[in-house]
């Protein structure tokens, strides 16, 4: 009988993720949601992710169970594929990029971890970075803090630029028309926001660019705009549009530079509150991370189709120079 008490109160004081992993022979399970395509190149993105939980006592296929789903670029998918993972009642649901309002929003049982995200803060996920309060919590990246650093990359690329355009999905949120302003002013720089839905607005999108008489375009880093990067980056050398892009795997296509955050970074820190999570830490009580690791860098194989020589300054402050 004092071993049956033993018993139930340990059941009782154990975490709810430790009574479900031990339903699935000591397995924990995380369920991943991504905004990219599936495949090898989304697994190779998101593969810090289980690297580092591996390093942390995680392993895939031992005493981990990750179950997956991509949304293919289309945000408005996010809130029924959040539901399949829910069904599989995992213990952590991980939300990578703007799809993790959908994801954050699908749950208040589940602890939810998001990554790659802009201004936790202001988009509702915590009440503040350090006590964040509620079931969510992650890592974000710089957002809005980078668009003036990418207009300065521009003024540096091209001196005489006076006219910028910000691309975006039409399906994200948009940026505030007083932020807008405010890059301008801080700027000196004309900004027409631009956004497309999906590859077949794209050529419409570009000539209300080629009206606007814009030169240059800052990139958004979205999953629909990765997805058809190359089109993108077509579309710019056609317009003689110099471009800055939201991270450096969206210019083996032909973008002219980047800087963001190192989202391999950003990952397998997240990685480690996901292993806290695991362990029976509370999400309201995990301080949100800022990603600190920010990188340039300049792809010469671009600026020579655009017919541009990129100042010797910008070379030397690059992490990385595409020859």
């Amino acid at each position: 009988m004092q071993h049956r008490r033993i018993v139930l109160l340990a059941l009782l004081v154990m975490p709810a993720a430790a009574l479900r992993a031990a339903g699935r022979g000591g397995r924990a399970r995380i369920g991943i949601l991504s905004g990219l395509a599936a495949g090898p190149e989304a697994m190779r993105f998101l593969e810090p992710i289980t690297a580092r939980l591996a390093e942390l006592g995680f392993v895939e296929g031992r005493n981990l169970e990750v179950e997956y789903r991509f949304a293919e670029g289309k945000l408005e998918r996010a809130p029924a594929l959040a539901a399949e993972l829910l069904a599989r009642e995992p213990d952590v649901l991980v939300a990578v990029g703007p799809i993790a309002t959908s994801a954050a929003a699908a749950t208040k049982s589940v602890p939810v971890v998001v990554l790659l995200v802009n201004d936790p803060v202001a988009q509702g996920f915590a009440q503040s970075m350090a006590r964040p309060g509620g079931h969510v919590t992650g890592v974000g990246t710089w957002g809005l803090e980078l668009v003036a650093k990418r207009l300065q990359l521009l003024k540096e690329l091209a001196p005489g630029v006076k006219r910028v355009g910000l691309f975006d999905n039409a399906h994200s949120q948009p940026m505030p028309e007083v932020d807008r302003l405010d890059f301008e002013r801080r700027s000196g720089l004309a900004i027409v926001l631009v956004r497309a839905g999906g590859p077949d607005e794209f050529d419409a999108a570009f000539a209300t660019l080629a009206r606007e008489r814009v030169t240059g375009l800052i990139v958004s880093a979205d999953p629909m705009i990765y997805l058809n990067r190359a089109r993108i980056a077509q579309l710019c050398t056609q317009h003689k549009m110099l471009s800055v892009w939201g991270h450096r795997s969206y210019l083996d296509v032909g973008g002219l530079a980047s800087y963001q955050s190192d989202f391999a970074e950003a990952l397998r820190r997240g990685a480690a509150i996901i292993d806290k999570v695991l362990r029976g830490a509370k999400p309201a009580e995990i301080p949100f991370e800022q990603a600190t690791k920010l990188e340039l860098v300049v792809n010469l194989k671009a600026a020579k189709a655009l017919g541009i020589v990129v100042p010797a300054s910008l070379l030397m402050a690059a992490n990385e120079v595409i020859e």
